[in-house]
């Protein structure tokens, strides 16, 4: 997993909306119905207030015909991302 150097990664919140619902013209709201989940959650998740969990990565993978291995993986890259960026800038 290769970290960018110089931007911080893409949340996995901001992928699924301008890569998933947006092109396939799904709501938010439909989405979280689809996926038996609150349309609170999936808000969150897109505004970039809540991560990726695993039962998360699940429902998105099923719904999208992803893989959760995809969801979780964008979830570390954002959240190794920040940890470093926390380090570099506390030293």
């Amino acid at each position: 997993m290769t970290l960018p150097k110089r931007r911080r990664p893409t949340h996995p919140g901001e992928m699924l909306l301008m890569e998933f619902l947006q092109p396939r013209r799904i709501t938010q709201v439909a989405a979280a119905s689809a996926m038996g989940m609150p349309p609170n959650r999936i808000n969150e998740l897109i505004r970039g207030k809540r991560g990726i969990t695993a039962s998360s990565a699940l429902k998105l993978s099923r719904f999208l015909d992803t893989t959760p291995e995809f969801w979780m993986n964008l979830q570390a890259k954002w959240e190794l991302w920040h940890a470093l960026d926390a380090e570099r800038k506390a030293s």
